[in-house]
């Protein structure tokens, strides 16, 4: 990092009359004359003076600043930040893609339509479901369009009393936020102390005002949910439908589907689970999958079949149309398509063998890091877990070393951060997950850093809590950001 861009934005390296770029001339004269004076600036934009080093420079240093699973290891619990294959790039990049408009006529585009159809045929595969939309934006929007489909679904048949969604207490809050946002009333079941769902205080729950219970499997903490055949047939008996939010497929891939354990509806976030790389909040996919019986309440446009070939993978002239009964548009056209092509490429370089090493290596990996920290950090759930695991922070509580304080000082050995208070089962929460991509030696790397952090929080507790200690940003007000935010450079 050359310390004379860093913390400068653009502004304070603008020169009067430099120029990083020219302009052919336009050929159309004084265009200025015929628009109206009412959309005129009164006085030209403020807008950065620099050359062309200056510019390349700034962006590239800013860049360096940034952290990826491109740049190191990411055990965001949750979010599963695996690495990106670049062969996924290459081919979301190529111009026969690139240059596709949503809007040209169909014939002309039927290989993204086969593209589009052979993902959701795959996912069907994966996830155990007949039919799948990519039509949603990310997960959340994922899960919003299935509680939509739900609740179509029972307003078909007339059941409006049906107005209550369960989520786990342990569930990740766009949960009860995609639900409230469909119009129903969130009800919250608690889980027992390892953290699975407590089954008995979900029936005293289940009557006919529930339209489905909301779950993750395996769970928040990392636990699969055993009793999921008693939990399905409990809420099937009472008339609710089961929802099954994708954010930890991963340990499931070729293990165990969703639609085999008695889920009817649920979204895969294609981000996470297959591979595309999706920090600062972008870019994402939440396909949406349903049982048979619930296909035709997806949304609208959908991708169907003029000469239907079920079996073939890419078998088949395909059509884009409208379907009555869907419960209509919930976004612009057919998806994040470049996500899906990414998605559809690491399926397809990876194959039914190579899928189903994923769930196990992400299992391994977990428990491996596990097992090698517990001896210095409050392990609250004492069982095998799967893709990711909580700690309570750190064992010994005498020094005030917080989770936060643990979290900070990982930035100075050049990791980032797991997920951190939460879930909010623990005060401490330290939720890790490593993924199958990481190799031993950088997981050993990682358990190091974690065992000397601990050390220091003995020995020199000061040291973590003031930490980072050699970012070029250290500790900056997160709240003051928040809530009175410097949007503009310039006050206007």
């Amino acid at each position: 990092m050359n310390k004379k861009f860093y913390g400068k934005v653009i502004y304070d390296l603008s020169k009067e009359g430099r120029r990083a770029y020219s302009l052919p001339q336009n050929g159309l004269g004084d265009g200025l004359k015929d628009i109206p004076a009412v959309f005129l600036r009164s006085k030209a934009p403020l807008l950065p003076e620099v050359d062309e080093p200056t510019l390349v420079r700034h962006y590239n240093n800013l860049s360096t600043n940034n952290f990826g699973v491109d740049t190191g290891f990411y055990p965001l619990g949750s979010c599963t930040m695996k690495y990106n294959p670049k062969i996924n790039e290459e081919l979301c990049a190529l111009p026969q893609w690139q240059g596709l408009h949503p809007l040209q006529p169909v014939e002309t585009v039927q290989g993204a339509l086969l593209a589009y159809d052979a993902l959701q045929k795959a996912l069907c595969e994966i996830g155990g479901m007949a039919r799948f939309t990519l039509n949603p934006y990310a997960g959340a929007h994922g899960e919003l369009t299935g509680l939509m489909v739900i609740r179509a679904y029972h307003e078909s048949r007339g059941d409006a009393a049906r107005v209550k969604v369960i989520v786990p207490d342990s569930a990740h809050g766009t949960n009860p936020a995609s639900a409230a946002v469909a119009g129903l009333k969130v009800v919250e079941v608690k889980s027992l102390p390892d953290g699975t769902i407590d089954t008995e205080a979900l029936r005293g729950l289940l009557d006919e005002t529930v339209a489905a219970v909301m779950m993750t499997n395996p769970n928040t903490v990392g636990i699969f949910e055993s009793a999921i055949p008693e939990i399905a047939e409990m809420v099937h008996a009472c008339g609710a439908l089961l929802y099954y939010d994708g954010a930890n497929l991963n340990p499931m891939l070729g293990i165990a589907r969703p639609g085999d354990m008695g889920f009817d509806v649920m979204h895969i976030n294609l981000h996470k689970t297959f591979s595309t790389p999706h920090g600062g909040g972008g870019p994402g996919s939440g396909p949406v999958g349903v049982r048979k019986g619930l296909e035709e309440f997806l949304p609208n446009p959908r991708v169907v079949p003029i000469d239907r070939d079920a079996d073939a993978l890419f078998g088949a002239t395909l059509k884009v149309e409208k379907s009555g009964k869907s419960l209509g548009r919930i976004s612009a056209w057919l998806g994040n398509f470049a996500v899906e092509l990414r998605a559809l490429a690491y399926i397809l370089t990876l194959g039914r063998d190579g899928l189903m090493l994923a769930a196990p290596l992400a299992t391994l990996n977990a428990n491996y890091v596990k097992e090698s920290l517990r001896d210095l950090y409050k392990l609250p759930i004492d069982r095998v877990c799967k893709h990711e695991f909580v700690f309570d922070g750190l064992a010994d509580k005498s020094t005030g070393v917080t989770t936060l304080n643990v979290a900070k000082r990982l930035l100075d050995h050049g990791f980032h951060a797991p997920t951190i208070y939460f879930p909010l089962l623990f005060h401490e929460s330290l939720m890790i997950e490593p993924t199958e991509t990481e190799s031993l030696e950088t997981l050993d790397e990682f358990i190091e850093a974690m065992r000397e952090i601990a050390h220091e929080a003995s020995e020199d507790p000061d040291k973590v809590k003031n930490a980072p200690l050699e970012t070029p940003v250290r500790r900056p007000d997160d709240t003051a950001a928040a809530l009175t935010p410097k949007v503009t450079y310039f006050e206007l």
